[in-house]
């Protein structure tokens, strides 16, 4: 019992009671106390619970009324154009909702495009009200971590399907797929190749998805030699698309998942001396600017980055309000950008 000016009012659990309730030792239940990172998913989950039922009080970590509406978001990289479009699409949501931004690059860098160990740490301790996550795999400790200090966050164009339950904003892939693979049919190709981004990402096994179901909706035989994997990369792409080439058949067209990967495309029609479209039609996938800046210009399948990182935002804000979502996948619509890449197969020589 503590007296404090004549009333007594009964002191709360210490950390240590919290400790032994859980099973844990004081420096563990510190950690999760504190927002540590490297603390396991069942240890922190039995901590939590302990804190709970003993009405154990957590003291703020910063004084929220004094911290101006700041936000984190977290990107692949900076040295791309598709980064630079999320980031427009973000400080702009950003302005009008009156918020800061805070970004962080390279922390996706890790094996399997995680932020890396410790950074959570950071988001806490300097305040954040919410984080958007780019092209990123978050773990199951760091899904917990975020639920149990409940911090918002909202994917955009996540690697993985989410947890039931988190918020993501993403392109209708599938349709991007089917209307890009519809243009070639529709130009009279029937030997399409396509070449996809990494086998697991959602977005490009969504991809392939639509390419494979337009090419059955046409009646045309789908071939599994004709589907590679790249990666996303520009160097895999040239060379997946030399070994199509090297088929005893091959394509007269190819779908390729991402316009960065298309550049790599076109380095390998250079190299066996192969025009675009003459000899093969390609068509892209993203609208980046590289796709009206090469030679010629690429018809590609627009996906409205800046559009989908604003409304990522602005779902996050719905979210710090204590709002909720209706839905927790949203989808933005794609749309074809013909240009001068495609045209029907050349006849067959007689």
């Amino acid at each position: 019992m503590v007296r404090t000016g004549g009333a007594s009012v009964t002191a709360g659990p210490t950390l240590a009671v919290v400790a032994r309730e859980a099973g844990v030792s004081v420096p563990t239940a510190s950690k999760v106390v504190n927002g540590r990172e490297d603390v396991a998913p069942e240890t922190r989950r039995r901590v939590t619970e302990a804190l709970d039922r003993l009405g154990y009080v957590r003291r703020p970590r910063f004084d929220a009324a004094k911290t101006p509406g700041l936000v984190d978001l977290v990107v692949h990289s900076l040295d791309t154009s598709w980064s630079g479009a999320v980031l427009h699409g973000v400080e702009a949501a950003a302005h009008d909702a009156g918020l800061e931004v805070v970004v962080s690059a390279g922390l996706t860098r890790t094996r399997g495009g995680r932020p890396e160990r410790g950074w959570l740490d950071k988001l806490t301790a300097r305040g954040s009200s919410g984080v958007l996550f780019n092209l990123a795999e978050l773990t199951a400790s760091q899904y917990a971590w975020l639920e149990q200090h409940r911090i918002p966050f909202v994917m955009i164009d996540p690697v993985l399907e989410p947890p039931s339950g988190v918020v993501s904003v993403g392109a209708a892939n599938w349709h991007g797929g089917v209307t890009a693979t519809e243009h070639l049919l529709a130009l009279g190709h029937e030997r399409i190749a396509v070449i996809a981004g990494h086998q697991r990402k959602m977005c490009s096994a969504a991809r392939v998805a639509g390419y494979r179901s337009a090419l059955a909706s046409a009646g045309v035989r789908h071939r599994p030699e004709y589907v590679r994997h790249a990666s996303f990369d520009e160097g895999v792409a040239r060379r997946r698309m030399l070994e199509l080439l090297d088929l005893p058949e091959p394509p007269t067209a190819v779908f390729v998942c991402s316009d960065r990967m298309a550049l790599g495309v076109y380095e390998a029609l250079a190299e066996r001396g192969l025009g675009v479209p003459d000899d093969m039609s390609v068509v892209g996938f993203d609208d980046l600017p590289e796709a009206r800046w090469i030679a010629p210009a690429l018809t590609t399948v627009r996906q409205p980055l800046s559009e989908m990182a604003a409304t990522a935002l602005r779902l996050l804000v719905r979210m710090m309000d204590g709002e909720r979502p209706e839905s927790t996948r949203t989808e933005l619509s794609t749309r074809l950008v013909e240009r001068a890449s495609t045209a029907a197969p050349r006849a067959p020589s007689r």
